[in-house]
């Protein structure tokens, strides 16, 4: 009888722990894991990273400071790639792998930053030394509220794309 009952009791515990570990699996992330690809002109270009809500918060100014170098997107920094040299907002960018930051401002031009440190949790240890462009960009407001943060790559280069702002960035 003793055996039974020990067979039933890690029975059941397994049971319990098999449905826990379902019920992990299946949540999804507040930022989950993106990412964009397009080619412009003859350059593969891929954008990785982590798409954060809205969720009713302020986010210019508030969640994402002004005159601060932001990861462009959640968790670690978005990573920008291409396999060809291309000029971005007319300056050289060498083919690579680099991390993407975003400087926003309250008005006016923000700057876009590809750094040569690619593998970055977040701005936390971001090294302008390290940085192989910066470059100004002009955003613009977008037409509808854009609930989570997106990429977008197209023939002239691609954009960021989040709440009420666009950040366009040009490509050839």
């Amino acid at each position: 009888m003793k055996t039974i009952f020990k067979s039933a009791t890690v029975l059941v515990a397994a049971m319990t722990l098999s449905v826990n570990a379902f019920a992990q699996e299946t949540k999804k992330p507040a930022s989950p894991p993106m990412t964009a690809t397009g080619k412009i002109k003859d350059a593969n270009i891929t954008i990785a990273y982590n798409s954060p809500s809205v969720k009713d918060r302020k986010i210019w100014g508030d969640l994402v400071a002004y005159d601060q170098v932001w990861r462009a997107g959640a968790n670690e920094a978005t990573t920008f790639e291409t396999d060809k040299e291309i000029t971005v907002q007319g300056k050289k960018l060498p083919a690579g792998k680099y991390s993407f930051f975003l400087i926003p401002k309250e008005s006016g031009t923000w700057t876009a930053i590809f750094n040569k440190e690619a593998k970055q949790w977040g701005a936390y240890k971001y090294e302008q030394a390290k940085d192989a462009l910066r470059v100004d960009v002009k955003t613009k407001a977008l037409p509808a509220k854009q609930e989570t943060l997106v990429y977008k790559i197209n023939k002239n280069g691609f954009s960021m794309d989040w709440d009420k702002i666009s950040v366009p960035v040009e490509i050839k």
